[in-house]
Parts: C-alpha cells; sequence; structure tokens
C-alpha cells in the first residue's frame, strides 16, 4: 500500500461523437475514503463514472492503484478490484436474490471467501436474506437497489462506484441506504458515489466535487460544501 490516492482521474474528456460530454474533469480517491460528485441531471455524472469502469473511451488520465485504466478496459477493472453499481442495477429479472448475488462472485475462485461475503451481504440487507428465493424483478425499486448494491459487494471491491443510488426511492428506503453507507464507511470500504441528491452525498462524503455542464466547478470537504452559499441555495435546498 502506498499514500498515493488508489484512483487519479486527471484531465479526462469524453465526447458523444462531436458533442462533449465531460471536459478537464479531475478527481481523486484516496484509500478508505468515500467522495461524492454531486450534480443535476444530464450534469455529466454518470459519463464519468462510465468512463473510469472502462464503458466509455476517454482523454486524459484515470489510474486505479497505478494502473492505466484505459489499457485494461471494463472486464480488467472488475479483475482489478473496481466494481461497479450503475444507476440501471443490471439486476438478472429473472434470477432469484440469491442466484443474483452469487452472479457478482462470478470471477473470485475463493469460495469460502464468497461464502463469507454472501453472510455479510445478508447481515447488511436482511430483507434480502428474507427473499433470497424471490425473483428480482418482482421487488420493489428499493429492495432491488439493496440488491444491486449487495451484488456489487459481492465482487470483493477494492472501489465500489455507486450511480444515483437513491434515485426514486422513498424516504425511508433512502435512509435505510444511509445505513448501509454508514456500515460500509466504518469498515473503510474506498467509494465513489455519484449523486443528484446533493443532502445524501454530503451525509456521507468526506470530499467532493460539484459537476456541472460537464465540467468540475467545485471540490473541497464536505464541511466547504456545506458553508457554500451557491450549494446551499441551488443544491442543498431542494432536497
Amino acid at each position: 500500500m502506498t499514500d498515493d490516492p488508489l484512483l487519479t482521474i486527471d484531465d479526462v474528456s469524453v465526447f458523444y461523437g462531436k458533442t462533449q460530454a465531460l471536459s478537464g474533469v479531475s478527481v481523486t480517491v484516496d484509500r478508505g475514503e468515500i467522495v461524492g460528485v454531486i450534480g443535476p441531471n444530464g450534469a455529466g455524472k454518470t459519463t464519468l463514472l462510465d468512463a473510469v469502469a472502462g464503458f466509455k473511451s476517454f482523454g486524459g488520465s484515470i489510474r486505479f492503484d497505478g494502473i492505466d485504466m484505459a489499457r485494461v478496459g471494463a472486464r480488467g477493472a472488475v479483475k482489478e478490484g473496481l466494481v461497479y453499481c450503475t444507476e440501471d442495477r443490471d439486476l438478472f429479472p429473472f434470477f432469484s436474490v440469491h442466484e443474483n448475488l452469487l452472479m457478482g462472485a462470478q470471477a473470485r475462485d475463493d469460495r469460502d471467501a464468497v461464502r463469507d461475503d454472501l453472510e455479510m451481504v445478508y447481515d447488511l440487507f436482511p430483507r434480502l436474506e428474507e427473499r433470497r428465493e424471490q425473483e428480482a424483478e418482482t421487488m420493489s425499486g428499493g429492495e432491488q437497489q439493496m440488491l444491486a448494491i449487495g451484488r456489487a459487494l459481492m465482487g470483493d471491491p477494492e472501489l465500489l462506484m455507486l450511480d444515483e443510488p437513491t434515485l426514486g426511492l422513498a424516504p425511508v428506503i433512502v435512509d435505510d441506504i444511509s445505513e448501509i453507507m454508514e456500515r460500509l464507511q466504518d469498515e473503510g470500504l474506498t467509494i465513489l458515489l455519484a449523486e443528484q441528491n446533493s443532502t445524501f452525498a454530503l451525509r456521507h462524503a468526506e470530499r467532493l466535487s460539484l459537476l456541472e455542464n460537464g465540467e468540475i466547478q467545485l471540490s473541497g470537504s464536505a464541511a466547504e460544501f456545506s458553508d457554500n452559499e451557491y450549494v446551499r441555495d441551488a443544491y442543498i435546498g431542494i432536497h
């Protein structure tokens, strides 16, 4: 282990055809840290995470644990310990809860460790254990989000990327997800969180970046964001 950031995003740009979606974006994530990227819908948050995960071509540099992510691609990213829980959740709808969780561990060889992590996920999400034989498509949106996070954790991530984990969820379910975030933070899991719900992001992230129109407009600590008049007026007040 080194003192270098686990993830370094440096001057990253992404285009969709001739349209520039990201311009000169730079973000770092240290080991054991939760870093939030907030901003409105369409700001480029998902595009940024897609680039880190190897789903989008990019200019600039993305290095994960010293590895040039442009060289390894999406499959290599997972093997290196970078696990992405997307906004769409990407569950297997006709698989049971238990089967979906096991799919998250399909690249792992240590079956004892997989069993231990399965117990950990069921401990984090008791509702999933209660519904372990239920098909994913029949679950509520909140339960599906829990399953998506649980499946990502089954990949034994060194860095977990969460894209809009509270999107469309009822406040009581957001509170449940918040409790899970606190437990993961206590266990030292490194997380890059993209969230339109800035209140949720401020509750959990040590540092944040504000992304607007594909560019970083502000970076700083959670306290600095909370004290920033523009952030308070434009983002915190709407949640």
